[in-house]
C-alpha cells in the first residue's frame, strides 16, 4: 500500500536482524495496536542485514498495511535504528524490538504523554509500577542493572536505558540520530545523550514486559564492545551540543491507521 508519510503523526522503527520467526508475530501485534490508536500510524522495519526471509515477510505486509521495508548493511541494532529514525517524518517517533517483549498497550500512555508536551517517552522496566517477568538468563539481568547505573548519567536520569521501547518529538530525535555514531547495543545511551544535549526531557514510563526468547545480544560476545563504546561516548559527552526546534503538541483525532488483524 501507499505509505501516506506526510498524513502519519506516529512512526515506528523496528530493526530486524535475522527475525523471520519472531517477525510475524511481533508485525501482527503491533499493526493491530496501530489500527485501534486515534492518530494515523505507520511502521519502518529496518532490515539489518538479514540471511533469513525478514525481508521477504516485511514486504508481504507493505502491500496490505502502513509498513515501510529499510536496508541497513550496516551491522549493528544502533546503525539499523539510526537509519530508521532519519528516514522518519511524524512529528512523534518511536523504536520498539521486533519480539514486542514490551506489552504494546503502552502505546496509550506514549500518545497521553505527547499530547500533555512531553519530548522523551523511555519505557522502563525499573519503573515501580512495572510488571517485568524475570530475565530467562540471572547474568544478563544482572549485567543490565550494573549497565544502567553506570550511565545514568549519561541519559538524563533514565532508570532503564536498555528497554526497547523508546518515544520521542520528531524533530528532537531525528537531530539526535544525526550525531548517534554507536553502530551496537550501546546505542541507546548515545542517543538519550544526544536527545538531553538538544534540550529534551526524560519521562520514564511503567511497562509490562515478558522475556522472548531469541535475543542476539550475548554478555559474553558484547561486553568489551560496549565498554569501548561507553568511554567513546563519554567523551563525547563533553563536546558542545546545538539546540532543536519543538514540534507541535499531537493532536488526538478519530483518524486511525490500517492493518491486518
Amino acid at each position: 500500500m501507499t505509505f501516506a508519510g506526510d498524513h502519519v503523526q506516529l512512526e515506528i522503527v523496528v530493526p530486524a536482524y535475522n527475525e523471520a520467526k519472531r517477525l510475524p508475530r511481533g508485525l501482527s501485534l503491533l499493526l493491530r495496536k496501530l489500527r485501534d490508536l486515534p492518530v494515523p500510524a505507520a511502521v519502518l522495519v529496518v532490515d539489518n542485514a538479514s540471511t533469513d526471509e525478514t525481508s521477504a515477510i516485511v514486504r508481504d505486509w507493505a502491500t496490505t498495511a502502513p509498513v515501510r521495508l529499510l536496508h541497513c548493511p550496516e551491522r549493528g541494532k544502533g546503525a539499523a535504528v539510526r537509519m530508521g529514525l532519519l528516514a522518519t517524518r511524524a512529528p512523534y517517533v518511536g523504536f520498539c524490538d521486533a519480539d514486542m517483549a514490551t506489552d504494546l498497550s503502552s502505546l496509550d500512555d506514549v500518545l497521553r504523554l505527547m499530547a500533555e508536551g512531553h519530548s522523551m517517552v523511555v519505557g522502563s522496566r525499573r519503573h515501580p509500577d512495572s510488571v517485568v517477568e524475570e530475565y530467562g538468563r540471572p547474568l544478563r539481568r544482572l549485567g543490565a542493572i550494573v549497565f544502567n547505573r553506570l550511565v545514568r548519567d549519561l541519559a538524563g536520569g533514565a532508570a532503564d536505558t536498555q528497554c526497547g521501547f523508546k518515544f520521542f518529538s520528531g524533530p528532537l530525535v531525528r537531530a539526535a540520530a544525526a550525531d548517534l555514531r554507536t553502530p551496537g547495543f550501546a546505542f541507546d545511551v548515545e542517543l538519550l545523550m544526544h536527545c538531553i544535549r538538544h534540550g529534551g526531557v526524560v519521562t520514564d514510563l511503567p511497562v509490562v514486559w515478558r522475556d522472548v526468547p531469541g535475543t542476539t545480544f550475548s554478555v559474553r560476545r558484547h561486553t568489551v564492545r560496549c565498554a569501548r563504546d561507553l568511554a567513546r561516548i563519554r567523551a563525547t559527552a563533553r563536546r558542545p551540543a546545538t539546540t532543536y526546534a519543538p514540534t507541535r503538541s499531537l493532536v488526538l483525532s478519530e483518524t486511525s491507521g490500517t492493518g491486518p488483524g
